[in-house]
């Protein structure tokens, strides 16, 4: 009798266990089906560009908890520091194809550069998954974003922002950034 609902118990979890397994899979398998437009239009209230300057919602950027306000001068202060953290290419550029095939983007691997979010010079995790995205390059896109990537650096570097706003303010909007930046001369 006991053995019988040992085995009746041990049945019910495995049917529990499919039950949960196949749910997960359906869910996985209908988020990646989602078109990527209605993925990225679910952006921050007040952003000030189009959905499309903005990595999804499941992409929303990461810190490297080892760069701190107290040793940005030692970090990312110093010339040459992204060069020792940033990932090899045979890791980004594998990341790359995975992710245009996870966002099911239109065109090719060079229509779009695999941008960190929070970019290195400002502190980004190197390597988190969550901290990577494939980044359009058509303007406004890359070179606009890394145009804020450089002035906010400048900022922590002088010591005018702190890094944690620094970091804010390229998660949160770095369009809006860019737009409050004073236009390149000779353009």
């Amino acid at each position: 009798m006991e053995r019988n609902r040992q085995a009746e118990r041990s049945t019910l979890y495995i049917v529990l266990a499919c039950v949960i397994l196949v749910s997960l899979w359906i869910w996985f398998h209908r988020q990646r089906q989602q078109p990527v437009a209605t993925r990225q239009g679910q952006l921050r209230v007040g952003r000030a560009g189009d959905p499309s300057l903005y990595p999804p919602p499941e992409t929303p950027g990461a810190v490297d908890p080892q760069i701190t306000q107290e040793n940005v001068a030692d970090t990312i202060c110093r010339p040459g520091y992204t060069k020792t953290v940033r990932p090899p290419v045979s890791y980004t550029g594998r990341i790359k194809r995975q992710r245009m095939d996870e966002y099911h983007l239109p065109g090719v691997l060079s229509d779009y550069e695999l941008d960190h979010i929070v970019p290195l010079e400002l502190g980004g995790c190197p390597d988190c998954l969550t901290n990577l995205w494939m980044e359009p390059w058509p303007s406004p896109g890359a070179h606009e974003k890394d145009r804020v990537e450089d002035a906010l650096h400048r900022e922590v570097c002088r010591g005018q922002i702190s890094l944690t706003e620094a970091q804010r303010q390229i998660m949160d909007d770095w369009y809006s950034v860019y737009l409050s930046l004073p236009p390149v001369r000779g353009r």
